[in-house]
């Protein structure tokens, strides 16, 4: 989803504190992203004007993303139910559940 927001107006959050908001130039599958004509604002309020900016991703603790991205189809279909079995005990449950039973 992060990919559809190229070109758009985005706020990045970092682990420190830090918000970047500006354009959206690239992004990269593990998050890496690249703004233009983005505004640094510190944690004590500073604001620092930054004509490009190379984030890396595992600095980032979250994006705000424009709403006109809810009309995208990864969005749309994110709270939709799959079809299928549902929710399993997983391998190995079976027989914990098992054994704490024959224990009471």
């Amino acid at each position: 989803m992060l990919h559809e927001a190229h070109g758009l107006l985005v706020s990045v959050e970092l682990l420190t504190g830090q918000v970047y908001r500006g354009r959206l130039v690239f992004m990269e599958d593990n998050m890496n992203c690249q703004l233009k004509e983005a505004t640094l604002t510190a944690k004590d309020g500073q604001q620092t004007a930054c004509p490009h900016v190379f984030i890396r991703g595992s600095q980032i603790r979250f994006f705000v993303l424009p709403d006109n991205l809810r009309h995208c189809p990864e969005v749309k279909s994110f709270g939709k139910e799959k079809k299928g079995k549902g929710m399993g005990m997983g391998y190995g449950h079976d027989q914990i559940k098992a054994a704490q039973a024959s224990r009471r």
